[in-house]
């Protein structure tokens, strides 16, 4: 096979044989000499979920994730998984396996020898390892392949090579290091729902980590936040989105436009927010009346080129870029310079036209909690 399977033509997965596991951090600190890597971080990775671990480089994440793996010890606090302490286990005596960014396959062993190492390691008859590596080949859709050397596979075939041997085993716990960062944008989004499906059709319970949030928001559960070795926020992807917890959580999960408006009354779970002269009725998430900011989506912000429209905001189209499904804008207001995206329009605004901008209540439009 020369090419990817697609998520729709992989095999059936069967049920895993082993019963899916929790993951537990307890105010676990990580430093390393003065430097603290991971500080006072405590979350609950339930049995069957794919929790993601986000954030900019040097958050925390990956050492995070080496310390589920017993790669890395803990400082202070504990690691429980499937309710066992593990915490002093060495990474053998824990029963995960990772998936590495480099993917770290054997160059000098054909595809079958690369995932039956795991069980001829652990003594189990050639024979057998290799039976078992041919299960997990054909789970991921590389039959025919097992013969070949790594370099023989294009990157995406590489990836599957490598879940394989992390799969042989059926650990408790599958961990993903920055896993798709080697392929390029299409093969990601292809490779990342076959993980998905693979994760959700093996009921696994798996930690993944990544500094992209598109990847993110498609393959999990819930999603950590990470931001210099705290977490900034958890939630599922919609929460994360649509209700962030603060500036940073707003401006890095996904784009955001962050504005400066009014809370000028509170009526029940609504408030009302003044912006640029719009009026909006938005949950209040706890604030009072007085100067707040809000994080409003691209997607939220409704462009019109009828420049008379009651309660918007006037604006000015400084740049329009055409993508296809949507036309990007840069636009100039009094509430500050926004990015505005429009979708099913062929035509994009031409740049110095006149425009009124609305904000979508419903939807993408949030105040963000002073603390």
């Amino acid at each position: 096979m020369n090419q990817m399977t697609s998520p729709s033509t992989l095999p059936h997965a069967p049920a895993s044989r082993k019963q899916a596991a929790s993951v537990e951090f307890r105010n676990v600190t990580k430093r390393y000499g003065i430097v603290t890597a991971v500080s006072d971080v405590s979350f609950t990775i339930e049995p069957g979920q794919l929790v993601t671990l986000l954030g900019p480089s040097g958050c925390g994440k990956t050492t995070t994730l080496r310390m589920i793996a017993g790669l890395e010890m803990v400082s202070e606090g504990q690691i429980l998984i499937g309710g066992k302490d593990v915490t002093h286990l060495s990474a053998a005596d824990r029963d995960v396996s990772m998936v590495f960014q480099s993917y770290a396959l054997f160059p000098h062993m054909s595809v079958l020898e690369n995932v039956a190492y795991g069980p001829s390691v652990q003594g189990i008859p050639k024979k057998e390892a290799y039976a078992m590596a041919m299960e997990k080949l054909s789970l991921v859709g590389l039959n025919g392949l097992e013969k070949r050397a790594p370099s023989e596979l294009s990157g995406g075939q590489q990836q599957r090579v490598a879940v394989a041997r992390a799969l042989v085993l059926e650990p408790q716990v599958l961990l993903f290091d920055e896993p798709l960062s080697n392929l390029d944008a299409k093969l990601r989004r292809r490779v990342r729902e076959d993980i998905r499906e693979l994760q959700q059709s093996l009921n696994l319970t798996v930690a993944y980590v990544t500094h992209d949030q598109e990847e993110a928001l498609a393959v999990s559960d819930r999603i950590i936040v990470m931001s210099n070795a705290r977490i900034a926020q958890t939630g599922t992807p919609r929460e994360l989105y649509e209700e962030p917890a603060d500036l940073f959580v707003a401006d890095f999960i996904g784009d955001a436009n962050i504005l400066s408006g009014e809370l000028v009354s509170v009526t029940g779970p609504l408030a009302l927010v003044q912006t640029g002269g719009a009026s909006l009725h938005l949950p209040h998430r706890g604030m009072r009346p007085g100067p707040v900011k809000l994080a409003v989506r691209p997607d939220a912000i409704l462009i019109d080129e009828a420049t008379s429209s009651s309660g918007a905001v006037a604006g000015r189209v400084r740049k329009a870029s055409y993508l296809g499904t949507q036309i990007e804008y840069e636009v100039e207001s009094p509430v500050g310079d926004l990015f505005v995206v429009q979708y099913g329009r062929k035509e994009p605004i031409a740049p110095g036209a006149q425009v009124s901008l609305a904000f979508a209540e419903g939807r993408g439009v949030a105040i963000i909690p002073s603390a």
